[in-house]
Protein backbone atom coordinates (compact mmCIF):
# COMPACT_ATOMS: atom_id res chain seq x y z
CA UNK A 1 0.00 0.00 0.00
CA UNK A 2 0.86 3.66 -0.74
CA UNK A 3 1.09 6.23 1.60
CA UNK A 4 -1.52 9.04 1.47
CA UNK A 5 1.09 11.97 1.12
CA UNK A 6 2.54 9.86 -1.69
CA UNK A 7 -0.31 9.07 -3.95
CA UNK A 8 -0.62 12.10 -6.73
CA UNK A 9 -4.73 11.94 -6.94
CA UNK A 10 -4.14 13.47 -10.41
CA UNK A 11 -2.72 10.84 -12.34
CA UNK A 12 -4.74 8.49 -10.53
CA UNK A 13 -7.75 10.02 -11.90
CA UNK A 14 -6.27 10.30 -15.26
CA UNK A 15 -5.09 6.79 -15.48
CA UNK A 16 -8.76 5.43 -14.44
CA UNK A 17 -10.25 8.10 -17.11
CA UNK A 18 -7.98 6.28 -19.78
CA UNK A 19 -8.87 2.75 -18.28
CA UNK A 20 -13.00 3.41 -19.21
CA UNK A 21 -12.28 2.97 -22.81
CA UNK A 22 -13.21 -0.39 -23.57
CA UNK A 23 -14.81 -2.53 -25.97
CA UNK A 24 -18.60 -2.00 -24.95
CA UNK A 25 -17.22 1.84 -24.69
CA UNK A 26 -14.75 2.74 -27.57
CA UNK A 27 -15.94 6.61 -27.38
CA UNK A 28 -17.02 8.19 -24.93
CA UNK A 29 -18.01 11.85 -23.48
CA UNK A 30 -17.58 14.14 -20.15
CA UNK A 31 -20.63 12.52 -18.50
CA UNK A 32 -20.20 8.74 -19.40
CA UNK A 33 -16.29 9.07 -18.07
CA UNK A 34 -17.07 10.57 -15.28
CA UNK A 35 -19.41 7.55 -14.17
CA UNK A 36 -16.96 5.42 -15.37
CA UNK A 37 -14.01 6.66 -13.64
CA UNK A 38 -15.76 7.45 -10.69
CA UNK A 39 -15.50 11.27 -10.62
CA UNK A 40 -16.59 14.31 -11.75
CA UNK A 41 -17.93 15.37 -14.66
CA UNK A 42 -15.99 18.71 -14.87
CA UNK A 43 -13.00 16.46 -13.47
CA UNK A 44 -13.19 13.82 -16.40
CA UNK A 45 -13.71 17.37 -18.63
CA UNK A 46 -10.53 18.71 -17.92
CA UNK A 47 -8.57 14.57 -18.03
CA UNK A 48 -10.01 14.23 -21.29
CA UNK A 49 -9.14 17.39 -22.94
CA UNK A 50 -5.37 17.27 -21.01
CA UNK A 51 -5.04 13.59 -22.50
CA UNK A 52 -6.37 14.81 -26.12
CA UNK A 53 -3.69 17.42 -25.77
CA UNK A 54 -0.92 15.20 -25.02
CA UNK A 55 -1.94 12.78 -28.17
CA UNK A 56 -3.34 9.70 -26.17
CA UNK A 57 -6.80 11.12 -26.98
CA UNK A 58 -8.50 12.00 -30.41
CA UNK A 59 -12.00 14.35 -30.30
CA UNK A 60 -14.47 15.95 -32.50
CA UNK A 61 -14.77 18.27 -29.39
CA UNK A 62 -17.91 16.19 -27.92
CA UNK A 63 -16.83 13.11 -27.99
CA UNK A 64 -13.36 11.32 -26.73
CA UNK A 65 -11.32 7.97 -28.20
CA UNK A 66 -8.43 6.14 -27.64
CA UNK A 67 -5.20 7.30 -30.45
CA UNK A 68 -2.48 4.92 -31.32
CA UNK A 69 -0.39 6.62 -28.63
CA UNK A 70 -1.37 4.72 -25.96
CA UNK A 71 -0.02 1.69 -27.64
CA UNK A 72 3.39 3.24 -26.50
CA UNK A 73 2.83 1.80 -23.47
CA UNK A 74 1.89 -2.05 -24.23
CA UNK A 75 4.82 -1.76 -26.89
CA UNK A 76 6.84 -1.25 -23.85
CA UNK A 77 5.51 -3.67 -21.27
CA UNK A 78 5.91 -6.46 -24.79
CA UNK A 79 9.18 -5.76 -25.54
CA UNK A 80 10.52 -5.49 -21.80
CA UNK A 81 8.47 -7.68 -19.51
CA UNK A 82 9.76 -11.21 -19.18
CA UNK A 83 6.38 -12.99 -19.53
CA UNK A 84 5.86 -12.17 -22.99
CA UNK A 85 8.93 -12.93 -24.44
CA UNK A 86 9.46 -16.33 -23.36
CA UNK A 87 6.17 -17.52 -23.47
CA UNK A 88 4.88 -16.21 -27.00
CA UNK A 89 6.67 -19.26 -28.71
CA UNK A 90 5.85 -21.88 -26.48
CA UNK A 91 2.59 -20.91 -27.46
CA UNK A 92 3.12 -20.36 -31.49
CA UNK A 93 3.91 -24.00 -31.03
CA UNK A 94 1.06 -25.16 -28.93
CA UNK A 95 -1.21 -23.29 -31.92
CA UNK A 96 0.61 -25.46 -34.59
CA UNK A 97 0.38 -28.50 -33.14
CA UNK A 98 -3.46 -28.23 -32.48
CA UNK A 99 -5.51 -25.93 -34.57
CA UNK A 100 -6.27 -24.17 -31.28
CA UNK A 101 -6.22 -20.79 -29.67
CA UNK A 102 -3.78 -20.23 -26.44
CA UNK A 103 -3.14 -17.37 -24.11
CA UNK A 104 -0.88 -16.67 -21.08
CA UNK A 105 -3.06 -14.39 -18.81
CA UNK A 106 -2.15 -12.35 -15.56
CA UNK A 107 -4.58 -11.29 -12.78
CA UNK A 108 -4.97 -7.63 -12.77
CA UNK A 109 -7.16 -6.55 -9.61
CA UNK A 110 -10.99 -8.36 -10.74
CA UNK A 111 -9.75 -8.82 -13.67
CA UNK A 112 -7.75 -11.11 -15.89
CA UNK A 113 -4.63 -9.32 -18.49
CA UNK A 114 -3.79 -11.32 -21.97
CA UNK A 115 -0.24 -10.92 -22.16
CA UNK A 116 1.03 -13.41 -24.85
CA UNK A 117 -1.53 -15.64 -27.35
CA UNK A 118 -1.24 -17.38 -30.44
CA UNK A 119 -3.82 -17.67 -33.24
CA UNK A 120 -5.87 -20.84 -33.74
CA UNK A 121 -3.77 -22.61 -37.56
CA UNK A 122 -6.55 -24.83 -39.46
CA UNK A 123 -6.03 -26.11 -42.80
CA UNK A 124 -2.66 -24.39 -43.06
CA UNK A 125 -4.21 -21.07 -42.26
CA UNK A 126 -5.27 -18.59 -39.71
CA UNK A 127 -8.80 -19.23 -38.27
CA UNK A 128 -11.08 -15.92 -39.05
CA UNK A 129 -13.07 -17.15 -35.90
CA UNK A 130 -12.03 -16.11 -32.56
CA UNK A 131 -13.94 -15.75 -29.33
CA UNK A 132 -14.83 -12.39 -28.52
CA UNK A 133 -12.29 -10.03 -26.67
CA UNK A 134 -9.38 -12.56 -26.81
CA UNK A 135 -7.06 -10.26 -27.92
CA UNK A 136 -3.60 -9.32 -26.58
CA UNK A 137 -3.82 -6.94 -23.83
CA UNK A 138 -7.55 -7.75 -23.11
CA UNK A 139 -8.73 -7.54 -19.41
CA UNK A 140 -11.44 -10.09 -18.66
CA UNK A 141 -13.53 -10.48 -15.69
CA UNK A 142 -12.02 -12.96 -13.27
CA UNK A 143 -14.51 -15.01 -11.95
CA UNK A 144 -15.97 -16.16 -15.19
CA UNK A 145 -13.06 -17.02 -16.50
CA UNK A 146 -11.17 -20.49 -16.93
CA UNK A 147 -7.27 -18.31 -16.27
CA UNK A 148 -8.95 -16.24 -13.41
CA UNK A 149 -10.08 -18.68 -11.49
CA UNK A 150 -6.93 -20.60 -11.63
CA UNK A 151 -5.15 -17.18 -10.80
CA UNK A 152 -7.17 -17.03 -7.43
CA UNK A 153 -6.61 -20.56 -6.88
CA UNK A 154 -3.12 -19.77 -6.21
CA UNK A 155 -3.92 -16.69 -3.55
CA UNK A 156 -3.29 -17.60 0.10
CA UNK A 157 -7.01 -18.66 1.44
CA UNK A 158 -6.98 -15.86 3.29
CA UNK A 159 -6.08 -13.48 0.52
CA UNK A 160 -8.74 -14.76 -1.80
CA UNK A 161 -11.08 -14.17 0.96
CA UNK A 162 -10.76 -10.63 1.32
CA UNK A 163 -10.89 -10.56 -2.54
CA UNK A 164 -13.91 -12.25 -2.70
CA UNK A 165 -15.66 -10.41 0.28
CA UNK A 166 -17.97 -7.83 -0.57
CA UNK A 167 -17.28 -8.46 -4.41
CA UNK A 168 -20.48 -8.04 -7.12
CA UNK A 169 -19.95 -10.54 -9.44
CA UNK A 170 -21.18 -9.62 -12.38
CA UNK A 171 -23.83 -12.32 -14.36
CA UNK A 172 -22.34 -12.24 -18.33
CA UNK A 173 -23.88 -15.11 -19.42
CA UNK A 174 -26.92 -17.73 -17.42
CA UNK A 175 -23.79 -19.72 -16.93
CA UNK A 176 -21.96 -17.44 -14.59
CA UNK A 177 -20.84 -18.34 -11.26
CA UNK A 178 -22.38 -14.85 -9.07
CA UNK A 179 -22.72 -16.71 -6.06
CA UNK A 180 -19.98 -16.38 -3.88
CA UNK A 181 -20.35 -19.42 -2.03
CA UNK A 182 -20.25 -21.65 -5.51
CA UNK A 183 -17.29 -19.96 -6.91
CA UNK A 184 -15.28 -20.49 -3.69
CA UNK A 185 -16.02 -24.42 -4.54
CA UNK A 186 -14.98 -23.90 -7.85
CA UNK A 187 -11.03 -21.95 -6.61
CA UNK A 188 -10.84 -24.75 -3.80
CA UNK A 189 -11.51 -27.64 -6.60
CA UNK A 190 -8.95 -26.23 -8.85
CA UNK A 191 -6.71 -26.01 -6.06
CA UNK A 192 -7.35 -29.52 -5.35
CA UNK A 193 -6.74 -30.50 -9.58
CA UNK A 194 -4.19 -28.07 -10.52
CA UNK A 195 -6.32 -26.89 -13.35
CA UNK A 196 -9.99 -25.10 -14.10
CA UNK A 197 -12.31 -25.50 -17.33
CA UNK A 198 -14.79 -22.79 -17.51
CA UNK A 199 -17.35 -23.45 -20.33
CA UNK A 200 -19.58 -20.54 -21.63
CA UNK A 201 -19.12 -18.68 -18.35
CA UNK A 202 -17.73 -15.62 -20.43
CA UNK A 203 -19.20 -16.20 -23.79
CA UNK A 204 -21.84 -18.37 -24.96
CA UNK A 205 -20.52 -21.27 -27.38
CA UNK A 206 -16.88 -20.89 -25.65
CA UNK A 207 -15.02 -22.62 -23.12
CA UNK A 208 -11.81 -22.74 -21.92
CA UNK A 209 -9.33 -24.98 -19.87
CA UNK A 210 -6.51 -23.34 -18.12
CA UNK A 211 -3.54 -24.24 -15.70
CA UNK A 212 -0.86 -22.31 -13.77
CA UNK A 213 1.80 -21.36 -14.81
CA UNK A 214 5.35 -21.35 -11.86
CA UNK A 215 8.54 -20.40 -11.43
CA UNK A 216 11.00 -22.60 -10.01
CA UNK A 217 9.91 -21.10 -6.18
CA UNK A 218 6.82 -22.62 -7.12
CA UNK A 219 4.90 -19.50 -7.19
CA UNK A 220 1.93 -19.07 -9.97
CA UNK A 221 3.10 -15.76 -12.38
CA UNK A 222 0.62 -16.49 -15.18
CA UNK A 223 -1.75 -18.79 -16.66
CA UNK A 224 -1.59 -20.78 -19.71
CA UNK A 225 -5.07 -21.58 -21.19
CA UNK A 226 -6.94 -23.25 -24.73
CA UNK A 227 -10.08 -21.66 -25.73
CA UNK A 228 -12.41 -23.64 -28.36
CA UNK A 229 -15.69 -23.13 -29.25
CA UNK A 230 -18.18 -26.12 -27.89
CA UNK A 231 -19.44 -26.86 -31.24
CA UNK A 232 -16.30 -28.38 -32.18
CA UNK A 233 -14.30 -29.45 -28.80
CA UNK A 234 -16.27 -31.22 -25.65
CA UNK A 235 -15.46 -30.88 -22.39
CA UNK A 236 -14.20 -33.70 -22.09
CA UNK A 237 -12.15 -33.87 -25.57
CA UNK A 238 -10.93 -30.83 -23.74
CA UNK A 239 -9.66 -32.51 -20.53
CA UNK A 240 -8.62 -35.73 -22.43
CA UNK A 241 -6.41 -34.23 -25.39
CA UNK A 242 -5.41 -30.75 -24.47
CA UNK A 243 -4.95 -30.93 -20.34
CA UNK A 244 -2.01 -33.00 -20.60
CA UNK A 245 -0.44 -30.29 -23.57
CA UNK A 246 -0.54 -27.49 -21.04
CA UNK A 247 0.83 -29.47 -18.21
CA UNK A 248 3.79 -30.50 -20.75
CA UNK A 249 4.21 -26.85 -21.63
CA UNK A 250 3.99 -25.30 -18.28
CA UNK A 251 6.54 -27.53 -16.66
CA UNK A 252 8.76 -26.75 -19.93
CA UNK A 253 9.01 -22.83 -19.53
CA UNK A 254 8.62 -23.39 -15.70
CA UNK A 255 12.59 -22.93 -15.77
CA UNK A 256 12.47 -19.89 -17.76
CA UNK A 257 10.11 -18.23 -15.52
Amino acid sequence: MIAKADLIEGVAKGLAVLESFDTERQRLNATLAAQRAGITRAAARRHLLTLAHLGYLESDGSWFWLASKVLRFSGSYLASSRLPRVLQAPLERLALRTGESFSAVVLGGDEVVIVARSSPVHAGAPSTVLPYGLHLGARLPAHATSTGKVLLAALPKPEFGDWLKGRQLARLTAHTLTEPRALRAVIEQARKQDYCLSSEEHELGVHALAVPLRDNQGRTVAALNVVAETSRLSTDELKRDLLPLLWETAAAVRPLL
